[in-house]
């Protein structure tokens, strides 16, 4: 990848002269306030106010990017990935997640680094574009939101939630962190007591920072019940807003300075993009991890593609995101790793200059970044599951790589673009997501089978990275141009007509095409039902509730969990006493003990139901919730009398869920 002369960079203001640092009063009184903040906020219940002020904070000591939203979405990358490697302390310490140990020691810190840099906190000021940048991600996740907002109880959103089976397991996970206060494979054998034993050494960034947040929301009280299906979705919702707000920040950083028109038409290219392509399935399919991941991914590929001006700045943010992707999801590290080096080389001259910073950061990272990875193949065997089968039809990821590929592509070799540096490293990162894609694909073949599971995820990062490219389509829009001595005076709607007009017809054709707008389902729209993941979520008859999520709303509803006692469903059909004591141990906190009577590759009844018998450790009780399944489980009785022992029948007649 070729080298970025200064020319590219994002301008900034000339620094300001050095701040002499504060005396030994001032210093401590500063420290002092950093812990007298957040006690007096958790005792006046309103911790939740400590994040917000932490990102201000943060964003108040950096001095790259020159909007507001740059100042945020950098800081929001920073934090995230710190608070991923600041989890293993907080694992191990004895205060555990506890909202004012964790906010004295990072306003400590930040306090401790405006000294060291002789920083005072600064803001810019807010842009139109940044709030119409929020605006955007707002509209996508509200919009998305809409069928749990809709819904009028319990059971219509746990009916919305069971779609994605992944929706049992996060919240599990979301769940113990937050109760046990730190990350679970730190003491696996501990771990092992409360959660279901596949999910130790699952990567746990995301679960691990959306407990945090949690905590500050209710300090000491941990949800439970349908209330811990509540918390878990709006994180999750809130995660795709996230998705939503740093892939129009990352277009933008790309494009470079926009004429406010063609800023205009970008940022509703990218939101309508992600609304017409797959990635809403992140969010119905439930994928948060995967969703905190490729937000990372896409701030860290901005900034290969685009470095900040200051170098310090750069290789920090690097090395915070490389973590957070290593601990959140895993699976992007190779590519995003790959890209970091091919920016390591380019720029090998501008890192000459900061050694020690370079060897500092780069160790840490090396260590830290890598670490989830190599407990989970080395102690955990993950490396197993990249064959695994199942995923998304095919035909709409080759629509959006094919389609969307092509002219992105096509705008970036136009002279204009491909003339600048910055696009010339956008296709290097183009073809490192293109190739790892196509290594996903060629492990299924390799296995006799199609592209995949992880294939699809693989795709996810490479849609990514074509829609942050979409801003090389819109650096050639035209613009209204501008009056000149040379020219005649014309009026300004006038002279700004053709420009606005081709802006309007761009834009209709992007809703268009991506099936926001009209009837045609969008270029990118599902084989099946051809329409978009989006319109098929948003258009779901709320009230259509699914014999599984009936029965299990009103299995958790009249059988509270018994401690000692596994609980587990068994319905008619196998795979509906699979889904549905799997969701009923998740909302019940009861993973660990459910276990031995979920886990295994029987589905076929009543052999499940007399597996469940022989295998599950008492006392056991069954929740028959059909005449089929009592019928069998007395049938199995009755061939062998021993399983009666430490065994409790109840019966459940789900009422019509709410």
């Amino acid at each position: 990848m070729p080298g970025v002369p200064e020319g590219t960079d994002s301008r900034v203001d000339a620094p300001p002269p050095a701040r002499p640092r504060p005396g030994t009063g001032v210093l401590l009184a500063i420290l002092l306030a950093c812990w007298l903040v957040p006690l007096a906020a958790y005792a006046i219940h309103a911790a939740w106010l400590l994040p917000p002020l932490i990102l201000l904070g943060t964003a108040s000591l950096l001095r790259s990017g020159r909007s507001l939203l740059d100042r945020l979405v950098l800081a929001l990358a920073l934090l995230a990935g710190l608070t991923c490697a600041a989890g293993l302390l907080f694992t191990v310490w004895p205060w555990g997640l506890h909202p004012v140990p964790v906010t004295g020691l990072t306003l400590t810190v930040l306090a401790l680094a405006a000294v060291v840099s002789r920083r005072a906190p600064r803001l810019p000021r807010p842009r139109w574009s940044d709030v119409v940048s929020l605006a955007a991600a707002a509209f996508a996740a509200g919009y998305l939101a809409t069928p749990y907002l809709r819904a009028t109880g319990f059971g219509q959103r746990l009916n919305l939630a069971m779609i994605g089976e992944d929706n049992a397991r996060h919240p599990a996970l979301f769940d113990e962190i937050g109760r046990l206060g730190g990350y679970l494979f730190i003491d696996p054998d501990t771990a092992r007591q409360h959660i279901f034993s596949g999910l130790v050494h699952y990567p746990q960034g995301w679960h691990f920072t959306a407990a945090l947040l949690d905590g500050f929301q209710n300090p000491g009280d941990a949800p439970a019940g349908p209330a811990l299906l509540n918390h878990y979705l709006f994180w999750s919702l809130a995660t795709f807003a996230m998705l939503v707000l740093v892939l129009v920040w990352a277009a933008h950083h790309i494009a470079g300075p926009l004429h406010p028109l063609r800023r205009l038409v970008l940022i509703t290219a990218v939101t309508a993009l992600i609304l017409g392509t797959e990635l809403p399935r992140l969010l119905v399919a439930g994928y948060p991890s995967e969703t905190f991941g490729l937000s990372l991914a896409a701030i860290l590929v901005a900034l290969v593609a685009r470095p900040l001006h200051r170098l310090r700045e750069q290789l920090i943010l690097v090395g915070a995101l490389l973590i957070g992707i290593g601990f959140s999801y895993y699976l992007f590290l190779l590519p995003t790793g790959a890209m970091v080096l091919c920016w390591l080389i380019a720029d090998r001259r501008r890192l000459r200059a900061r050694p020690g910073t370079v060897a500092t950061i780069g160790v840490l990272t090396g260590v830290l970044a890598p670490l989830i990875a190599v407990i989970g193949v080395l102690v955990a065997g993950q490396s197993e599951a990249l064959a695994a089968p199942g995923g998304a039809p095919l035909s709409e990821t080759y629509n959006t790589v094919v389609g969307l590929g092509a002219l992105v592509v096509a705008a970036v070799l136009v002279r204009t673009n491909l003339g600048e540096t910055t696009w010339r490293r956008y296709l290097g990162v183009l073809a490192v997501a293109l190739l790892f894609s196509a290594s996903m694909a060629a492990i299924n073949l390799i296995n006799g089978d199609p592209p995949a599971y992880y294939f699809g995820k693989s795709a996810h990062l490479l849609i990514l990275a074509l829609i942050m490219g979409t801003a090389a389509v819109a650096r050639l829009l035209p613009v209204p141009a501008q009056n000149t001595d040379a020219e005649p005076r014309r009026r300004p709607i006038t002279a700004a007509l053709p420009a606005v007009a081709t802006a309007v017809l761009v834009t209709l054709a992007v809703l268009a095409g991506t099936g926001l707008l009209g009837f045609t389902g969008g270029f990118f729209h599902r084989s099946a039902s051809n329409t978009t993941w989006t319109q098929d979520w948003i258009n779901r008859d709320r009230s259509a509730i699914t014999r599984s999520a009936s029965v299990t709303a009103a299995a958790a509803r009249a059988y509270p969990a018994i401690p000692g006692t596994v609980t587990l469903v068994v319905d008619g059909k196998g795979e509906q006493s699979y889904r549905e004591s799997v969701f009923l141990s998740a909302i019940q906190s009861t993973t660990a003990q459910t276990e031995t009577g979920i886990y295994f590759s029987v589905f076929q009844e009543p052999a499940r139901t007399a597996e469940v018998l022989r295998r599950t450790p008492r006392p056991l009780r069954l929740i028959i919730a059909s005449p089929a399944a009592q019928q069998g489980v007395d049938d199995i009785l009755a061939a062998d009398p021993s399983l009666r022992e430490g065994l409790t029948v109840v019966p459940l007649k789900p009422a019509k869920a709410r």
